[in-house]
């Protein structure tokens, strides 16, 4: 049987005060949550401190008792007795529950995180502001005033539960009830902690730099383990969680692990060809745009796409021509363009009713038809 005293760290002189920093100090350093792997030493200091911070358990066990803190001889017949005590009294106090601890595991946080498409697709790091519940530093979680402790209940006795005797056809009945004067934490804070009003924690504003993983995208949630909120006196931190949010980017969107954008050219490039510079993520890009290239042609450049999450490799960049019609001519220009038309036998030009060749339609059906 492991002694409590050294499980702790304390003399077996210590006092409640001394038990109770003791038991903080470790339970913030292994609680499964913010250091896993340590949850039998976990379960040990907390079983130690729930026997030396109780009065009654503490007395049993420095005088043999067992490991739990009952009385030493005792441990097997104690069920049947203390069951009839609890439901027709005796004075025992049988199956009275233990009273709650004021150290307790903060709650986990949601916050947004607005990052830009660049390191939702690539990763990087972003800063964000939380409000929190931090520990105290006035008085380092303990809820009181500077030279002050808690007392014992007055009213339950430090048991956190007080009984009510009924008489029923059966006897008299005892059952076990918060109680109202500690709450159930079997101590009072007589004199609290001025700056935490005895909570032992209070609100702070924060700024982290958050590691943000190549590949993510909106809705996905990064957890930092222990970066939640401080429990109430002074217990462990829960967890943070942040929900991404990508902005909109001026140029490009995201499919997936895809990046789409729009070139528009000139008239003249689309009917001879040529290589239209567009500045990508990776740098500037050369974009060959072929002879002949009508609006709503699109060109794929494999590996310009966003990393994938957890995974080798990029997808692809998709971009989708809009041919510009110029609108300002000059008198040159616009012959110019007759003499192309006269050559091309365009003078009197007529148009086709229906679907054209590269209309939304005819897109959506070639693109269903690959699938």
């Amino acid at each position: 049987m492991s002694d409590h005293y050294e499980t702790l760290g304390v003399s077996r002189d210590a006092s409640d005060a001394d038990i109770k920093k003791a038991y903080r100090k470790l339970a913030r350093t292994l609680h499964p949550d913010v250091n896993p792997g340590h949850e039998d030493e976990f379960k040990a200091v907390s079983r130690a401190y729930d026997v030396l911070s109780d009065p009654q358990k503490r007395r049993n066990y420095d005088l043999g008792g067992g490991e739990n803190g009952q009385a030493a001889g005792g441990a097997g017949f104690g069920g049947f007795s203390d069951l009839f005590e609890t439901f027709f009294g005796g004075g025992g106090g049988g199956g009275r529950p233990q009273p709650a601890s004021r150290v307790r595991r903060g709650q986990d946080a949601l916050v947004a995180l607005h990052i830009d498409l660049r390191t939702a697709a690539f990763g990087g790091t972003a800063d964000v502001e939380i409000v929190t519940a931090d520990l105290c530093g006035t008085c380092e979680g303990e809820g009181t005033r500077a030279g002050t402790r808690v007392s014992t209940c007055t009213v339950c006795d430090g048991h956190g539960s007080v009984q009510q005797m009924t008489r029923t056809l059966l006897g008299q009945m005892v059952t076990n009830q918060t109680c109202p004067k500690c709450g159930g934490y079997g101590t009072v804070i007589d004199d609290p902690c001025q700056n935490c009003h005895g909570d032992g924690r209070v609100r702070a504003n924060e700024t982290i730099t958050v590691k943000v993983p190549a590949g993510v995208r909106d809705g996905n949630r990064i957890q930092l383990a222990g970066r939640g909120e401080v429990g109430p006196g002074g217990g462990p931190r829960g967890d943070l969680f942040l929900e991404v949010i990508v902005e909109e980017h001026p140029v490009f969107t995201r499919d997936g692990s895809d990046l789409r954008c729009t070139l528009t050219i000139p008239m003249t490039a689309a009917a001879l060809g040529a290589t239209i510079p567009l500045e990508t993520f990776d740098g500037e890009q050369g974009i060959e745009v072929k002879a002949g290239a009508q609006t709503g042609d699109t060109i794929r450049v494999r590996g310009l796409g966003a990393q994938q999450l957890r995974r080798e490799g990029r997808g692809d960049l998709f971009v989708t021509l809009a041919v510009e019609t110029p609108t300002a001519l000059d008198a040159q220009q616009r012959d110019l363009l007759r003499q192309l038309a006269e050559a091309r036998d365009e003078t009197a030009p007529t148009g086709s009713a229906g679907e054209t060749k590269h209309g939304p339609f005819s897109r959506l059906r070639e693109r269903l038809a690959g699938r």
